[in-house]
């Protein structure tokens, strides 16, 4: 049995309203009275790119949980690199695997564009991750992760700015039985749907929520509200290769 949390839209960005959130949410993963096979955090670590806001979510991201982050559209892959992994900057794809004591296989693909809003796979992430799957057993489950949704989800302002060119995802993975699961954020509202036959779970926003259209009074209506609880999920997958997600406020 595998557990681990998710969680995702951080948005670090040197004010008190993120960093609370974002402290509250691994405050409450932290006291909990068992360990976690991984915290995923699903991309928009830091609002603006900047390296002190990198230095600022180091420090709010520390777990005694093995911690895995990917780039989101807010991200600056440089100082991603730098400040998150101690690593030379650079603006390639940042791509990492991880091998988790429970025994699965997380592929961290970076869906995010430089300079723009929307995702999509690059070619080199997509023969990256083809190259993790066909290295790891098929007895052994893989979990893949990204920023951007690769299907629309019933939210305008998310679906104009989803991960584009997903029928190439979907080639990649739909073969593959030991897939156990597509886990993303950027939404900033809990979501699960599949995708290639794959579950496809979109983890809550941190920072905040935003609201779908049938729970605004009309079009003008604010959609993103900051005041609603950050939230997280928690993901088990048993020894049969059920997944299923738990979704957690934290007050």
């Amino acid at each position: 049995m595998i557990v681990f949390a998710h969680l995702s839209d951080t948005h670090i960005d040197g004010g008190p309203h993120a960093a609370e959130r974002t402290r509250a949410a691994m405050a409450h993963l932290n006291a909990l009275p068992h360990d976690l096979d991984a915290v995923l955090v699903t991309g928009d670590i830091v609002d603006n790119g900047l390296p002190a806001e990198y230095e600022e979510a180091r420090a709010l991201l520390a777990s005694r949980h093995p911690v895995l982050i990917l780039p989101g559209n807010h991200d600056v892959r440089g100082p991603f690199r730098a400040g998150l992994f101690d690593e030379p900057e650079g603006d390639e794809p940042i791509n990492r695997v991880h091998h988790t004591v429970g025994g699965a296989v997380f592929a961290l693909c970076d869906s995010s564009i430089p300079g723009r809003a929307d995702g999509l796979l690059a070619d080199e992430t997509l023969s990256w991750l083809t190259g993790v799957l066909d290295d790891t057993p098929t007895t052994t489950p893989v979990f893949v992760a990204f920023h951007h949704p690769p299907v629309e989800l019933g939210s305008p302002e998310i679906d104009r700015i989803r991960q584009f060119g997903a029928e190439r995802l979907a080639d990649v993975i739909a073969h593959r039985s030991n897939v156990a699961g597509l886990l993303c954020g950027h939404a900033h509202t809990a979501a699960a749907t599949t995708f290639a036959g794959k579950p496809l779970i979109v983890a809550p926003g941190v920072v905040s929520t935003i609201n779908l259209p049938w729970e605004r009074a009309d079009d003008d209506a604010p959609f993103v509200d900051p005041k609603l609880p950050p939230a997280l999920a928690f993901h088990r997958l048993d020894d049969e290769g059920r997944l299923t997600t738990h979704f957690r406020t934290v007050v």
